[in-house]
Formats: structure tokens, C-alpha cells, sequence
């Protein structure tokens, strides 16, 4: 037996570095689809298709015992628009793109556990089903996976993000609140453009919009208590001109990321009334948008500490991770957890080695060790004991 987990693993891996070298964007993932739906028939294990790009693949004992709940584990399969800076030898070669979360990890993950448990379908205790999800970053997928019956029938879901500010192999799975929710906003500046040399006569959104970026530091730092988890960050600042020209527009962009609905409102509403105010004072405009992305990720207590309880058979001394919660980073498995009970857990991907680089970073590259780590743990976790002996 422990040489067809090492093949199931090898097997994982190789489909990791296939994925991290043939990357694609969510909703575009028509390429991975193709691979993992082949992957699964091969396997001899029943799928459909989801969400356009996204699978679901279905593992059903002969017996199902009573009472036992029908669980669901996901994976996410898209990449982002970043330009890989890594020189692996599976590094991306789409240019513009790449796995720089760790999506291709996820799905290999879940792909090892799909044929482990094929190879021990009689041993499940109820019906399993297996999510590839596609458009995580950003897209809402899950919530159109939702919307296409995902997780019909199902009674509880458990997920997972590496995480390489975590040593490795440390595990996060609090109950309640673990990735908070997040948003984005644009504001738009408009004055009026002129020659640079007549700024009497202009009303300049540049200036107008410097001092936004600087009044809007204080929502977290002066209208918030110190106390309350929050963020709001300008990541963009677009008034492109000619050195002699005051341009008409400014247009900024930034994200905000907020721990509960009550948050949400009090930044949202601070963050228009600083722009008109701050607009006013230089005699230009602003129009503020703000659009919600994914609220917090939270827990269920009896799932989180189910899952913690097998990572300490699965890790061994590894155990929980010494970290503040919630990361500030968002996920729409939150969706999900909105719907039926389940948990998402964040495991340690930083082993001292060449595995630091920060999620969303071009010099990112996920952690191929965590994979037999996670097989297990979703393997335990659905109710098959895992012995490689």
C-alpha cells in the first residue's frame, strides 16, 4: 500500500507543476477543467460539470451508515494576472499569469484525495463530494457553484489555503471568524485641466487626490478602535498627463477588508464622507464606488475543532499555529460557510527553504510537501483512516 501512495503522490505533484506551468484566469480555466475531468474519468470516478469550468466529482459507498452527514471538501483552480519572476523549471508560461496562491496546489490536493478514496470507497461511511471550483479570485465562484446545486444534498464542507507566513505545517482553523471579507473602491476626481504654469486657473484633482489618500489613513487610525480588525488601502492612483499639463481626472483605486456586516458599513460610509469632504475643500469632485467582494470566512465550532483534532493525528508535533486572527486576506469559501456547516483552514507552508514568498507575489511558489499532509487530513476528515504501512 505504500507504494500506491507514493504513486498517488507522485501522481499529485507532477499535476501541481502542470497546472503552475499552464496557468489560467478564472472563468477561462477551460484548459484545467479538461485536465481534471480526464484525471477523474481515468480514476473511474463519476463527475459533472459546474459553473461552466468548475467539477464535481462524487465518491458513494455500497453502505451508508445512518446518520452519517454527506460532506464536501474544495479546491480552487484559478490563477492570477501576475507576471511569474520565479525560474522554476514548471514556472508559468503564459505570460501575465500564473498560480500565485496556490490554486494549483489546492487542486492537486484534491486530486490525490479523489483517487485515495477511490481505492477506498467502501471504507467511507457516507457519500462524499469533491468541488473543483473555479474563480476564486474575485469571480465569486463559489457562489455560482452554489448556484448550480453544488452543494445540493451536502451537509457540511471543509476547505484549506497554504499560507507562507506560517511555519509549515502549523495549522489555523479557530472557531468563528478566520479571513475576513473585503471589498474595493474607485474614486473618481474631477477639476479642471489647464497649463501647469497657470494653476490659478485650474482646479487640480492630482493635489485633490493626494490629500484624499492622506485623509483616508485615518478611518483606521483615528476613527476605528485600536481594537477593531480593519484595513483600507489605496493600490492605485491613475492621472496620467504631460509634464506641462493639469490633467482633468484622478482616478483612485484601493480595498478595504472588514471582519463583520457592522464594519462594512461604518469604513464604507467613512470613506465617502472623507472623499466629498476632502473633494470639496479643493473645489473639485468626487464620485465615490464601492463594491462588496466576499464577506468573512467564518467557522463552524464543531467542524473547526474536528478539524483540528485530526490535524494533531495528521501533523504529529507540527500542531496549531501561534498567529492573530482574522488574516486580513478574504475568501469566497465564505459563501459556503454562509450555507451549511463546514470550515476552512489555513496550514503553514514556510519551511525555511524556498517557500517565504507571500501569496500573490511573482516570486511565489507553492509548497509541493503539504500535499500528502492535506490528503490525509481530507481523507480523515470524510471518514477513511489513512495507514501507508
Amino acid at each position: 500500500m505504500s507504494d500506491r501512495w507514493q504513486a498517488t503522490m507522485t501522481s499529485a505533484q507532477q499535476l501541481r507543476q502542470h497546472l503552475h506551468a499552464n496557468p489560467e484566469l478564472g472563468w477561462q480555466e477551460f484548459d484545467t477543467a479538461e485536465r481534471i475531468r480526464s484525471q477523474l474519468t481515468r480514476l473511474e470516478i463519476p463527475w459533472k460539470a459546474c459553473a461552466s469550468t468548475g467539477t464535481i466529482a462524487s465518491l458513494t459507498p455500497r453502505t451508508i451508515s445512518d446518520g452519517t452527514p454527506h460532506r464536501a471538501l474544495r479546491g480552487d483552480i484559478d490563477a492570477l494576472p501576475i507576471q511569474e519572476a520565479t525560474t522554476r523549471p514548471w514556472a508559468s508560461q503564459r505570460d501575465g499569469c500564473m498560480h500565485a496562491c496556490g490554486h494549483d496546489g489546492h487542486t492537486a490536493t484534491l486530486m490525490a484525495t479523489a483517487e485515495w478514496l477511490k481505492l477506498h470507497e467502501d471504507q467511507l461511511p457516507g457519500p462524499v463530494s469533491l468541488l473543483f471550483q473555479p474563480a476564486e479570485e474575485g469571480g465569486h465562484g463559489a457562489l455560482r457553484m452554489i448556484e448550480d446545486g453544488a452543494l445540493d444534498g451536502v451537509d457540511e464542507i471543509y476547505g484549506w489555503h497554504n499560507w507562507p507566513a506560517i511555519p509549515f505545517g502549523q495549522l489555523a482553523c479557530p472557531d468563528g471568524i478566520v479571513m475576513c471579507g473585503n471589498g474595493t473602491f474607485t474614486l473618481t476626481v474631477t477639476g479642471r485641466g489647464g497649463h501647469a504654469s497657470q494653476p490659478e486657473l485650474t482646479r487640480d484633482p492630482v493635489l485633490a487626490a493626494s490629500a484624499i489618500v492622506m485623509s483616508l489613513q485615518q478611518i483606521c487610525s483615528r476613527r476605528l478602535a485600536p481594537q477593531q480588525a480593519a484595513v483600507v488601502s489605496v493600490t492605485s492612483i491613475d492621472a496620467r498627463s504631460a509634464p506641462t499639463v493639469t490633467p482633468e481626472k484622478a482616478v483612485i483605486g484601493g480595498s478595504i477588508r472588514v471582519p463583520d456586516l457592522a464594519t462594512r458599513k461604518i469604513v464604507n460610509q467613512l470613506i465617502s464622507e472623507i472623499c466629498q469632504a476632502t473633494a470639496a475643500s479643493y473645489g473639485v469632485k468626487c464620485e465615490v464606488d464601492i463594491q462588496p467582494r466576499y464577506e468573512a470566512t467564518i467557522n463552524h465550532a464543531d467542524q473547526a475543532a474536528r478539524t483540528r483534532t485530526l490535524w494533531g493525528s495528521v501533523s504529529g508535533a507540527k500542531g496549531l499555529a501561534d498567529i492573530r486572527l482574522p488574516i486580513m486576506a478574504s475568501e469566497d469559501f465564505s459563501y459556503y460557510l454562509q450555507h451549511i456547516p463546514g470550515a476552512f483552514a489555513l496550514i503553514g507552508a514556510d519551511d525555511g527553504e524556498a517557500h517565504q514568498a507571500p501569496c500573490h507575489s511573482a516570486h511565489y511558489d507553492f509548497n509541493d510537501r503539504l500535499i500528502p499532509l492535506v490528503t490525509r487530513l481530507f481523507s480523515q476528515l470524510v471518514g477513511v483512516e489513512v495507514s501507508t504501512e
